[in-house]
Formats: C-alpha cells, sequence, structure tokens
C-alpha cells in the first residue's frame, strides 16, 4: 500500500501581546452598544503587560476624533463622534447623526 501524503498544515504563529490586546480593544469599539453609544471603556487585564498596554494607548491618541479619559480605577474611556456627510450640529455643539448609523470601524 502506498503512503498518502498528509498535506503540511502552514505554521501557526503566536500572537504577540500588542496583537493581542489590539484585538481585544477592537473588538470592544466595535461592539453594538459601543458603536451606539460612541463610547467604550477599556480596562487593563493582568495579563497584559506594559509594552502592549503603552502601544495601544499611544495608537489610540493618534487617532483623529478620539477623546481618552484615563480614569481614577486604571480604565480609558474612548469617546468619539460620527463623521461624514449624515452629521449635524446640535445646539449643545455636540454631533448627532440625521438618521440610524451603520455600524463603523474600529477608530485605529
Amino acid at each position: 500500500m502506498a503512503k498518502q501524503k498528509t498535506p503540511k498544515q502552514p505554521e501557526r504563529r503566536e500572537l504577540t501581546s500588542l496583537e493581542k490586546l489590539g484585538l481585544r480593544v477592537s473588538t470592544m469599539i466595535n461592539s453594538p452598544k459601543a458603536q451606539l453609544d460612541r463610547c467604550v471603556t477599556i480596562h487593563r487585564l493582568d495579563t497584559d503587560d506594559d509594552e502592549a498596554w503603552e502601544g495601544v494607548m499611544e495608537l489610540l491618541a493618534e487617532t483623529d476624533g478620539l477623546e481618552m479619559t484615563f480614569n481614577d480605577d486604571g480604565t480609558v474611556t474612548l469617546r468619539w463622534h460620527l463623521q461624514g456627510d449624515g452629521d449635524h450640529q446640535t445646539g449643545d455643539g455636540d454631533l448627532a447623526p440625521l438618521e440610524e448609523p451603520e455600524e463603523e470601524a474600529a477608530p485605529f
């Protein structure tokens, strides 16, 4: 009997701490509730190393239209406004959509 060759599986690369944290934060930002509220509070896990946390915070800080609030409990609250043709100014200076917004991509 002839041996059957099994296709060689590509090697799986382990995600770095920065990539794991970035994916987690991106998922939190893209959640339906966060998209509706245009606000999310992210928290640091015990498994998040300093370098990864600081790297993600730097990426977020460089993102236009994103407001970051560093809370006393170590969490970070992110707020953003809709950007585009569907925006209009409300009386109190905040941006508000003219119609129900579609889900937006993460701001970074």
